[in-house]
C-alpha cells in the first residue's frame, strides 16, 4: 500500500504518541527489531509470547503489533486474529521466517493483516512499512472522525431545518393573520367609503327636484350590472361610488338648469351642462382613494362614436367604468324626463338604448345591459317574502333594513343592512314628524332571525 504520509501532522503530532508492540519468543529477534527502530519516534513495547502480548494490550493502548508467526503456545496468526476481534483499530503485521502458506493465509483471513514481512528483514524497508501503516491508520482515524462529524452536523442541520420550517410556518401564519386583518380593514374602509359617498349623494339630491332623483336607482342598477358582469371588486366599488357621486358637478348649476331636459338646453346652458363631469372630477381629486371614481365620472358623458364630452374619446378609449355608468345614467334619466322633453317608459328607454348602441353606447355592453334588464329586471321592485314593508310605528328593535331609507327630500337616513335599535326608531319617529306634507316613511326590513324561528 502506497498511502501518502501527511508528514507534518504525522511526525510532529502523532508519531511520538504511537506505541508499538513487538512479539517474538526469541530475545535476539526482539533486540534486532528494537535496534532497527531505535531512531524512530515511537514508544516500543515487547512481549515474548502471545499470552504476554494480550496481557500487555489489556493494560495499555497499542497502535501497531509486529508478531512472529511461529511461537510456542499461541502462534502469531491466532494472536493477530484475537487482536482483530478485540482491538480492530490496531495495525497488524506478521513476521515470518518460513514459507508457511497455510499459516500466512490464516493470518491474512482471520487477522486481516496490514502486511507480512519475511525474515530476515531490511531495516529501511521495515521502517518504511511501519511508517506507511501508521499513516494509513492516521488517515483512517481522520476519515472516521470526519464521518462522525459529518453525521453530527447533518443531524444538527436536520434539526435546524425542522426548527426553521417550524419558525417559517409560524411566521407565515402570523403574516397571513396580519394580511387577513389588513384585508378586513381595507374591506371595511372601502365599504365605509361607499356608504359615505351614498350619504354625500343624498346631500346632492337636496338640490334636485323631488321627482327627479336618479342616484338611488342608478346605484342599484350599477350594483346589479356589476354582479351580472362579474366585475372585479375594485372596479365594482369604484363604479358604485361613481354612481352615487356622478351628479356632484351639478351643485354649481342654477336652479333652472335642473328643471330643463338636456335635449332642450340652450347653447349657453348646454356649455354649462357639459362642464359637470369635469367639475365633479375636480371636486374629488384631493381624495386619493376616489381617484379612479373621479376618472369614471369625468368620462361618463363620452359617446362611443367619439363626439361626447369633455374629451371626445371614442370606443375603447373611454374607460370601461365610464361606459357602464353612462348606460345606467341614461336609462334612469330618460325615465325621469331628464334627457328628453318627456318621460319615457321603461320599455321605450330600453328601445332607445338598443337603437343608439354603437353610436352612444358600447354595443357589446349595451347588449349585456339590456339582457340583464330583460332577465333580472333589477330596476323593477320585486317581492321578497323575507322582507316586510312597515311604517315607523310597527318597527321593532333588532330588525334589519333591507333597503336604504331616504327622507322626503332624498337625503339618505339609514343604509341597507343597518340594525334598528329603540333609539334609532325614536329618532325616525321624530324626523318623520317634521317631514313636509305629512310624508311618512316606509321601511323594508328583515325581522330578527331568532324571533322568526318556529316554535319547537
Amino acid at each position: 500500500m502506497n498511502t501518502p504520509i501527511p508528514e507534518e501532522s504525522l511526525v510532529e503530532r502523532v508519531l511520538p504518541k504511537v506505541r508499538l508492540l513487538l512479539v517474538d519468543d526469541e530475545e535476539n529477534i526482539l533486540r534486532s527489531l528494537r535496534r532497527s527502530l531505535r531512531n524512530e519516534p515511537y514508544q516500543v513495547e515487547t512481549a515474548c509470547s502471545g499470552e504476554e502480548a494480550l496481557d500487555l494490550m489489556a493494560k495499555q493502548r497499542i497502535d501497531l503489533v509486529i508478531s512472529d508467526a511461529r511461537m510456542p503456545g499461541m502462534d502469531g496468526p491466532t494472536l493477530l486474529a484475537h487482536i482483530k476481534r478485540h482491538y480492530p483499530w490496531c495495525i497488524r503485521i506478521l513476521l515470518t521466517g518460513y514459507t508457511d502458506i497455510t499459516s500466512t493465509i490464516k493470518a491474512i483471513n482471520e487477522g486481516q493483516l496490514y502486511r507480512y514481512i519475511k525474515k530476515p528483514w531490511e531495516d529501511d524497508e521495515l521502517r518504511l512499512i511501519i511508517r506507511q501503516a501508521l499513516a494509513f491508520q492516521y488517515s483512517e482515524r481522520r476519515r472516521r472522525a470526519l464521518e462522525k462529524l459529518t453525521r453530527k452536523q447533518n443531524q444538527e442541520l436536520k434539526e435546524l431545518n425542522a426548527s426553521l420550517e417550524d419558525r417559517v410556518q409560524k411566521r407565515t401564519a402570523e403574516l397571513k393573520q396580519t394580511a387577513d386583518m389588513l384585508d378586513l380593514a381595507c374591506t371595511e374602509l372601502r365599504s365605509s367609503y361607499v356608504t359615505a359617498t351614498e350619504v354625500f349623494a343624498s346631500l346632492i339630491n337636496r338640490r334636485l327636484p323631488a321627482s327627479r332623483l336618479p342616484n338611488t336607482r342608478v346605484i342599484a342598477l350599477i350594483k346589479a350590472f356589476s354582479d351580472y358582469l362579474s366585475l372585479d371588486r375594485d372596479l365594482a366599488q369604484n363604479l358604485a361610488m361613481a354612481a352615487a357621486l356622478y351628479n356632484l358637478g351639478k351643485l354649481t348649476w342654477p336652479d333652472e338648469l335642473f328643471e330643463t331636459p338636456s335635449e332642450l338646453l340652450k347653447k349657453n346652458q348646454r356649455l354649462e351642462y357639459q362642464k359637470y363631469p369635469v367639475t365633479g372630477e375636480q371636486l374629488l381629486l384631493p381624495l386619493e382613494p376616489l381617484r379612479e371614481t373621479a376618472r369614471i365620472i369625468r368620462h361618463h358623458q363620452e359617446k362611443w362614436y367619439g363626439y361626447g364630452h369633455p374629451d371626445g374619446l371614442e370606443a375603447d378609449q373611454i374607460p370601461l367604468g365610464a361606459r357602464i355608468l353612462k348606460l345606467a345614467v341614461d336609462f334612469e334619466e330618460m325615465q325621469l324626463g331628464l334627457v328628453l322633453d318627456r318621460k319615457v317608459c321603461r320599455d321605450d328607454a330600453m328601445k332607445l338604448i338598443a337603437r343608439y348602441q354603437g353610436r352612444l353606447y358600447d354595443p357589446e355592453l349595451a347588449d349585456k345591459f339590456l339582457e340583464m334588464l330583460r332577465t333580472l329586471a333589477p330596476d323593477v321592485e320585486k317581492h321578497d317574502p323575507a322582507i316586510e314593508r312597515l311604517d315607523v310605528l310597527r318597527l321593532e328593535p333588532g330588525m334589519t333594513l333591507a333597503r336604504n331609507l331616504y327622507s322626503a327630500s332624498g337625503m339618505l337616513l339609514l343604509n341597507e343592512g343597518k340594525q334598528l335599535t329603540a333609539s334609532l326608531i325614536d329618532k325616525l319617529a321624530t324626523f318623520e314628524k317634521v317631514e313636509p306634507n305629512g310624508h311618512r316613511y316606509t321601511l323594508y326590513v328583515y325581522r330578527n332571525e331568532k324571533e322568526t324561528e318556529p316554535q319547537q
